[in-house]
């Protein structure tokens, strides 16, 4: 899950119902025309999982949901997985808890998302998975090569069209299973915890609650917190070791001046054992700070923690003659392990999954002030390096350079108030 935030944890719950609550590989046909809705028959699972219990499954899904154009009838194939083991079926009412998906493959959020494994049994209820469009084996257009291709087809890659979607398979799956009765909870984490409030807001006939778990749906323009996310993240490290704080602190102007010398960058490079010889000292600034803010956020120790990363910078290398940056790469290693080299720019050959992820939402770098990111659409998160963010170089975010860098790659200006004008401020 890609949002970078502080943990924010909502839950909404209708008062008008009651519910207790103790709480494959297919092939992907090209887009054709399709009258079909809610029967998208026929509906055999597409590949079964190493659970025997979950079995996958593919819907008939309407590229655009919102225009009667004869292109908004193209159809493509939409993933989504089921498990009915512990369900106690539709005459008792059974609950249905519906996990819906962000911007990763269907697969990856199988093995890592054990909310409703434990806690499906106890509820008895039906899980439901669903891959979002454009990520993982969910691709319109045929292919990930089309579907990516340019704003032409990125277009209806929107939050408003996946809400749509998962409203379009919950009805086919309580068609399916005669669950007229069965309430649904909604789940789901970061920028899927986005998508579970807002479908709680969009669609309260068919969700009768939401999770959220981790969901920053207060991170847009002036219903932003007055300390954002970097200054969590000094927060957190000063606090686990204000040795290890001072030490990141002084380590950027320590970084410029390196870069700064004959072959500066080449002593860099060798310092840091990048796999590609760096553009600008942007490069290990923005690679260093991506590490400090993944153990922040993360911090799945032991190994991969804010304690592993401090520890490694405060007492390595024993040898006091070696310097600062000996110490900021031991942090690096420390929670990166030990590679032949490593990647300080991951974006330079994206995932289809990152290249969905940059149209939706804009990754802030201290790279992405001084060369615009070329990423654009709706999720516009004014996350830049503040005055009170004083671990890291002040780089505050730059609108400016936000909407030049889509006009720029795209031909598309981004919509920075579309969000809290579609779903509301919370």
């Amino acid at each position: 899950m890609s949002l970078p935030f502080p943990i924010l944890l909502l839950l909404t719950f209708s008062t008008s119902s009651s519910f207790f609550v103790t709480l494959a590989h297919c092939k992907i046909p090209r887009l054709g025309i399709s009258p079909k809705m809610l029967k998208n028959e026929p509906d055999a699972p597409t590949q079964k999982l190493n659970d025997p219990d979950l079995k996958m499954f593919y819907f008939n899904q309407n590229l655009d949901h919102f225009t009667f154009t004869p292109k908004s009838y193209m159809t493509f194939q939409q993933r989504y997985a089921i498990d009915s083991k512990h369900w106690a079926g539709a005459t008792d009412n059974a609950p249905i808890l519906a996990f819906l998906g962000e911007e990763s493959s269907l697969d990856s959020d199988l093995s890592a998302i054990g909310f409703l494994r434990d806690n499906g049994p106890r509820l008895k209820a039906l899980l439901v998975y669903i891959e979002h469009r454009y990520y993982g084996k969910t691709m319109p257009f045929g292919s990930a090569e089309e579907a990516l291709k340019n704003a032409s087809t990125l277009g209806y890659l929107n939050a408003a069209q996946a809400l749509a979607d998962y409203a379009a398979i919950l009805l086919h799956v309580k068609e399916k299973y005669s669950t007229k009765h069965s309430p649904i909870v909604v789940i789901g984490g970061s920028y899927g915890g986005m998508l579970a409030a807002w479908f709680r807001l969009k669609y309260p006939h068919i969700a009768l609650g939401a999770l959220a778990s981790s969901a920053p749906i207060l991170y847009f323009e002036d219903t932003r917190p007055k300390f954002g996310y970097y200054y969590i993240v000094t927060k957190v490290i000063k606090g686990t070791s204000e040795r290890c704080y001072n030490m990141i602190r002084k380590s950027w102007k320590e970084i410029d001046r390196v870069a700064a010398k004959p072959n500066g960058l080449l002593i860099l490079s060798k310092q840091f054992k990048t796999c590609a010889p760096l553009n600008g000292s942007f490069d290990i600034k923005d690679f260093l700070s991506t590490i400090y803010a993944e153990a922040v956020q993360y911090n799945r120790g032991p190994s991969y923690s804010v304690t592993n990363v401090c520890n490694a910078i405060d007492n390595n290398p024993p040898n006091r003659k070696k310097g600062l940056l000996d110490r900021i790469f031991a942090g690096a290693v420390a929670l990166l392990g030990n590679q032949s080299c490593y990647d300080t720019n991951m974006f330079a050959h994206p995932t289809n999954n990152n290249k969905a992820w940059r149209w939706q939402a804009r990754k802030f770098t201290l790279k992405t002030m001084l060369k615009p990111d070329r990423t654009c659409s709706e999720i516009v998160m004014p996350v830049g390096y503040d005055k009170q963010d004083t671990m890291f170089p002040t780089t505050p975010f730059n609108m400016t350079s936000y909407i030049e860098g889509c006009k720029a790659d795209y031909g598309v200006t981004p919509r920075p108030h579309w969000i809290t004008t579609y779903f509301g401020i919370q």
